[in-house]
């Protein structure tokens, strides 16, 4: 509960930036780290905010050393490198993802999203996909959540990157209740 008054005022001053006005809930931080578990590779954590999803994926035995969080607020930046010492954290934009330089000797086995896909231009939407793409292994997958009924990465967006999208459930105790999809290459 601590979190929601920074996150509605981070929100407030970038609605279009932050997905919503209260950070994630528990339960869609389990269902989108639900198919991720303790292995070989980093995981890539995509506009994280407070750690919500970050913390389903430490309790899941993901090594705060195997945490990559991309994460552009720098409030948000600094919550993090306090919450999980030892995680790669970079406050920057993840449409730049691409073009920086990756710290791991191992692709990331998944990303996790917390980007507000749908308020994003498409140019913007394709720049953070193929970035993270460049850092995914090739069994890899990308897990998005949207608050709405489709994968919130427009059909013609995957078809230029070659991936899927397919819906892993929905969290109906969220606030708004929220769907999960894989994305995965053809």
């Amino acid at each position: 509960m601590s979190d929601v008054l920074p996150f509605f005022r981070a929100w407030a001053a970038h609605p279009l930036r932050i997905a919503s006005v209260v950070p994630s809930g528990k339960a869609l931080g389990q269902l989108i780290t639900s198919e991720v578990s303790a292995g070989v590779g980093p995981v890539l954590e995509l506009g994280p905010g407070t750690g919500v999803f970050t913390q389903a994926l430490v309790q899941r035995g993901i090594p705060n050393s195997g945490l990559v969080l991309v994460e552009y607020t720098p409030q948000f930046a600094q919550v993090l490198l306090r919450r999980y010492p030892g995680a790669d954290v970079l406050c920057m934009d993840a449409a730049r993802l691409r073009h920086m330089p990756w710290r791991h000797d191992q692709q990331a086995r998944a990303v996790i999203s917390g980007l507000p896909l749908l308020s994003m231009p498409p140019g913007k939407v394709l720049a953070i996909l193929r970035g993270a793409l460049s850092r995914l292994r090739a069994d890899g997958s990308f897990y998005q959540f949207t608050y709405g009924l489709r994968c919130p990465t427009h059909e013609q967006v995957l078809d230029r990157v070659g991936l899927v999208s397919q819906s892993i459930g929905w969290v109906f105790n969220n606030f708004p209740p929220a769907q999960v999809f894989r994305l995965t290459r053809r």
